[in-house]
């Protein structure tokens, strides 16, 4: 490998405005070179599925509420997840900021690969509900994991209005 190669160190040069160090040969400003293009170009982002979903996650609406289906400038971000660690899985409660409001929302699939045999979903669904729980749309577009029937809590009303149950 080039880099590997010792750099040579050039002794103090005088000149009439006073001592200029010349510490760095042209064979050691070329290992720089190199060691700077490596650490600057990365291959592939690792911070995708460090963590389910946490605040400031984007997410998408998957129900046909009025709030959700309507078009948005931004997209609504998750500002607060209801667990002790901060970070949400399939059927967590979230707090979402949308469209300049508050609205909490359950978590129905994310990118995230989960246990096994649970589903890993394209983006970040939720579906938005209201403070006792029941969902604020009248159905669901995208199909929900049959392990939210096995979870604590009332999601029969979700799976009543989900169009497809996937496993």
């Amino acid at each position: 490998m080039p880099w590997t190669r010792a750099c040579k160190v050039q002794p103090l040069r005088y000149n009439k405005k006073g001592p200029t160090m010349a510490l760095i040969s042209r064979s050691c400003s070329g290992f720089l070179a190199q060691l700077s293009t490596l650490t600057h170009h990365k291959a592939f982002s690792v911070s995708a599925a460090a963590a389910a979903i946490q605040k400031m996650t984007r997410v998408r609406v998957v129900d046909n509420s009025p709030l959700g289906s309507t078009p948005w400038h931004r997209a609504p971000r998750v500002i607060h997840v209801y667990t002790k660690n901060g970070v949400g899985k399939v059927g967590d409660r979230v707090l979402l900021a949308i469209k300049g409001g508050k609205k909490k929302a359950l978590i129905v699939g994310h990118k995230m690969p989960g246990e096994r045999m649970n589903p890993r979903f394209d983006s970040n669904n939720v579906v938005l509900i209201e403070d006792n729980g029941n969902p604020t749309g009248t159905r669901i577009k995208v199909p929900l994991p049959t392990h939210l029937r096995k979870m604590e809590g009332d999601y029969s009303k979700l799976l009543a209005i989900a169009s497809r149950v996937c496993f």
